[in-house]
């Protein structure tokens, strides 16, 4: 299997209470709660370290609330290679309603004195040529510029190795810039950087391919009970994924890309990527916490996970979302 290096510059500590409904400005009961040591690449890294890869997890943490992090990388089996810094962890509000639908109130996270950029340089340049691919996953802590990560991204791409992103906002106009090989938004991420809705199909898979146009090779984006388009070089693919009730979105995104990359790295045939992914995503939202490659539903979820060509005849461009 592959070694995969997983970033997250901002992790977080998910707090996630599950609700029937929120009434605003009431006193609300959640029917339960709990606490994860979360942030997107550290998501996908426990997805890939499922599916069999080495994986090594780096970034900044803080070393007030460093603990819950050190427990799961240790029980998941990752290789710790943050860099610790004073101030702790910002924690992440997540409110799952019964329908599916999930309000977040995210932290703003911790402070990185230069001292530490330099010091985290110095470990991703040990760590970099050893790998066989890069993810960079999560927003950017509030002192770590856009500029920082194109140097962070153009160092990768100097190293020859791939690297996959899977940012948002000003993180992603400039991540862009810096042409990674793949870029994972969502929908809403997609039409921020656009600078406009997306309110059809047909609008997905334009903007995507002016994404793809500034020179990334791979732009994946997830349409939630709409599938996910792939923009790739030898031919693009939409996938249908099957309708299943929707426990929680937290995490279906990151384990969508952990499955890309884990089919990318692999060898398999594009087709095969695509619905195994999908399906992954589509098992993720079925409960709380990321997807599980040996839940016994796996299989049928795959089953029935449709792949077509991008544009074909069975894909109606302007289908609303």
């Amino acid at each position: 299997m592959a070694r995969i290096l997983c970033l997250t510059l901002n992790p977080a500590l998910d707090l996630t209470a599950g609700v029937s409904t929120i009434t605003l400005g009431s006193v609300n009961r959640a029917d339960g709660t709990r606490l994860d040591a979360a942030g997107k690449g550290i998501n996908v890294a426990r997805v890939l370290a499922q599916l069999g890869h080495s994986v090594t997890v780096s970034g900044f943490l803080g070393d007030a609330n460093a603990a819950p992090f050190e427990r799961l990388f240790e029980d998941e089996g990752l290789q710790d290679e943050f860099v610790r810094i004073p101030g702790q962890n910002r924690i992440n509000i997540k409110i799952a309603e019964q329908n599916g639908r999930v309000t977040d109130l995210n932290g703003p996270g911790f402070e990185v004195t230069e001292t530490a950029i330099t010091q985290l340089e110095r470990r991703l340049a040990s760590l970099i040529p050893r790998c066989d691919a890069v993810v960079i996953g999560g927003s950017l802590p509030a002192s770590f510029s856009e500029a920082s990560l194109v140097t962070l991204i153009t160092g990768i791409n100097d190293a020859a190795k791939p690297v996959w992103l899977d940012t948002s906002g000003e993180a992603l106009k400039a991540g862009v810039k810096a042409t990674p090989t793949a870029v994972k938004p969502n929908i809403d991420e997609l039409a921020d950087w656009a600078g406009e809705p997306q309110g059809s199909l047909a609008e997905v898979a334009d903007t995507a391919t002016r994404l793809q146009s500034s020179g990334i090779s791979q732009v994946i984006v997830s349409m939630g009970p709409g599938g996910v388009l792939w923009l790739r070089p030898g031919g693009s693919l939409r996938s249908v994924p099957p309708t299943v009730s929707v426990v929680s979105t937290v995490g279906a995104g990151d384990t969508l890309l952990a499955g890309m990359v884990h089919g990318d790295l692999s060898g398999h045939g594009a087709e095969q990527v695509l619905a195994f992914a999908t399906a992954l995503s589509v098992e993720c939202v079925q409960h709380v916490g990321v997807g599980n490659p040996v839940a016994p539903t796996f299989q049928k979820l795959l089953a029935q996970t449709r792949v077509q060509p991008w544009p074909g005849e069975n894909n109606n461009g302007e289908m609303p979302l």
